[in-house]
């Protein structure tokens, strides 16, 4: 049996930030982490010498984002070049007149959802279209890449609060690496392929089951995505009803990558961007030669996503394939090669992407990141009522989780 001040569940970018706020102080601490690595959903994998970011890859707000600076103190090289998000490179099935009716159309549609923030009345934000406008599928299709769900899923009010300084930078070394070397670089105690069953808060303290055996602690921190809190992965003793009941209006949404390389780039724009289909939701985005290397990353969102990711890697292959033949011609496929494609679906210790409330849950995420006792603290992307879906927001809450956890744990000993 082991016993520590404060454990940690979950090595992911809120968990990790927890560890770097409690290596601060005088409190002994302890993270369990299922996985046999850290970062969670912030994950890079090498391909022949380019660092692939399989989850989080942008540093969304990144003039404020706390990763950013943290990692540019580390030695990691931030790339300022904008997104082309919302612009059609070579105005390639989409011409210059549909892309600003486009924007036009998505510029009313952000005003409606902000003037739900106004009046506070939570609903689909699907009854925000215009009805019969042109590009309400495309709008959707935007929907499917921030929140991993069609618009009819999410809750407009939720959507409305989400914080954005519409800086987007990347880490050329990959987010995911760098979230994960500033973990290492720091020392957090990590207990690797340590799955947590049971949190047992009945007593003065919380024992706590691993697979690893049993943890003693006087305060935990949970970072768990909602969706393993939802499959009774982890038990608690006694039961949460309330953070269940959070946790059912906060489901993953399915945001998916596939990296492919592409010969004789040269006819491509360096960062450029391409929606697969301008008249559907399910459609894929694809961002050109990122960094200016050989690579096409695409992004699938929503029911796409996931039906793609059931069919297998080969399914998004097929279909980014026929897009990208649809926009440059056929003789673009023989130029396109698979490297990989992601299935956090599938991963057993987060089963989807992110999160999104659902209609009529916009306070959830206040639910769930409200403290039980003085003794269970949650944290998490899904936690953040202003920045859900990033890995900033997982920071922050992450910190602010520590130091609640901090202060109680000080409190007791005194």
């Amino acid at each position: 049996m082991n016993e520590t001040d404060i454990l940690i569940v979950g090595a992911g970018a809120a968990g990790l930030a927890a560890g770097m706020r409690l290596a601060q102080s005088p409190v002994s601490f302890l993270i369990a982490e299922a996985r046999g690595r850290s970062g969670g959903r912030a994950f890079t994998q090498s391909h022949n010498g380019y660092p692939l970011d399989h989850g989080c890859g942008w540093l969304h707000s990144a003039d404020r984002n706390p990763w950013r600076g943290l990692a540019e103190k580390a030695g990691f090289t931030i790339d300022r070049t904008l997104p082309e998000w919302g612009e059609q490179a070579l105005d390639l099935g989409f011409p210059a007149d549909d892309q600003a009716a486009f924007a036009e159309a998505s510029e009313q549609f952000s005003k409606r959802l902000t003037e739900t923030v106004q009046n506070q009345h939570d609903r689909s934000a699907a009854l925000l279209l215009e009805p019969a406008n042109r590009w309400n599928p495309l709008i959707d299709a935007v929907s499917c890449y921030m929140s991993g769900a069609e618009l009819h899923h999410i809750s407009a009010l939720d959507s409305a609060r989400y914080a954005d300084t519409d800086i987007n930078w990347r880490i050329v070394e990959g987010y995911g690496a760098a979230i994960t070397a500033l973990g290492s670089a720091a020392n957090l105690p990590i207990s690797y392929n340590c799955t947590v069953t049971e949190i047992d808060h009945n007593g003065k303290g919380v024992s706590v089951e691993t697979s690893k055996g049993r943890i003693e602690a006087r305060a935990v921190i949970v970072t768990v995505p909602p969706s393993l809190l939802l499959s009774g992965a982890i038990r608690f003793r006694p039961e949460l009803p309330e953070k269940l009941k959070a946790a059912e209006g906060l489901p993953l949404g399915i945001a998916e990558k596939l990296y492919l390389a592409i010969d004789d780039p040269g006819d491509l724009p360096a960062d450029g961007h391409l929606f697969g289909r301008i008249d559907r939701a399910a459609t894929a985005s694809y961002h050109l030669r990122p960094f200016g290397r050989p690579l096409i990353e695409a992004y699938f969102g929503g029911s796409l996503a996931y039906e793609l990711e059931q069919a297998g890697p080969d399914a998004f292959f097929a279909f980014a394939c026929d897009e990208l033949a649809f926009l440059f011609g056929e003789a673009i496929r023989q130029r396109l090669r698979f490297i990989t494609a992601t299935q956090w679906a599938q991963d057993p210790f987060c089963g989807g992407s992110y999160s999104y409330a659902r209609p009529g849950h916009a306070d959830a995420r206040q639910k769930l990141a409200e403290p039980v006792t003085d003794r269970l603290f949650f944290a998490g992307e899904a936690c953040s009522r202003h920045h859900f879906s990033t890995a900033h927001g997982a920071y922050e809450s992450g910190v602010e989780a520590a130091n609640s956890a901090l202060a109680s744990t000080l409190a007791k000993a005194k």
